[in-house]
């Protein structure tokens, strides 16, 4: 492979929150609480390489409100997202039970943002208010795991599927290698 995958980092969300806030419990339950760990992420994210994929494990996490929703998810992927962001990095949310998902899709929602989530049964999905077009071509690439570059117009040259496409690697839903342009599913990054 011409490109090297990047490594990914796994950040135990429940482990911070006992760290950051000195609590005997994972449980993300004030604004002040959900920024401290984002703080801790972004830590964790400076001293790693770059590209970097990160696993947010939130399976210790047993209460998860909505405005640590806000700070843990939706201002972390909000940070990342932009040219202007600190870093090349991708984030994937394991352990995302049926306690969290409800928090979690409202800020998405309300954010306009959208995540790659694993499901307690090991599946992946999408989080968030994302398009029908850019649905079907995250899932496209799920399926596949790696499309190579000049694969592209066989998966995606329908025009609808192009514009899925060109959202999932806007949203980086999707890493997209640096030399060779390849296509490649964040569960296979965190799968290795």
């Amino acid at each position: 492979m011409a490109d090297r995958a990047p490594d990914p980092i796994r950040i135990d969300v429940g482990a911070l929150v006992q760290r950051s806030v000195a609590s005997l419990y994972a449980h993300l339950v004030t604004r002040p609480t959900g920024r401290a760990v984002r703080l801790a992420i972004e830590t964790q994210l400076a001293e790693a390489g770059e590209p970097t994929v990160s696993l947010i494990d939130l399976t210790e996490v047993t209460i998860l409100d909505f405005s640590c929703a806000d700070e843990v998810v939706a201002k972390l992927l909000q940070r990342f997202l932009g040219a202007d962001r600190p870093r090349n990095a991708f984030f994937v949310f394991r352990g995302v039970q049926v306690r969290h998902r409800d928090p979690m899709e409202a800020v998405l929602e309300r954010q306009s943002l959208v995540a790659v989530a694993q499901r307690e049964d090991g599946g992946f999905e999408l989080l968030g208010p994302a398009t029908p077009a850019e649905r079907d071509a995250w899932h496209r690439v799920e399926r596949a795991g790696r499309i190579p570059s000049d694969g592209r117009d066989h998966h995606f040259g329908d025009p609808n599927l192009s514009s899925g496409l060109a959202g999932i690697l806007s949203r980086r839903l999707v890493f997209e290698a640096p030399g060779s342009g390849d296509l490649v599913a964040l569960s296979r990054l965190v799968h290795g």
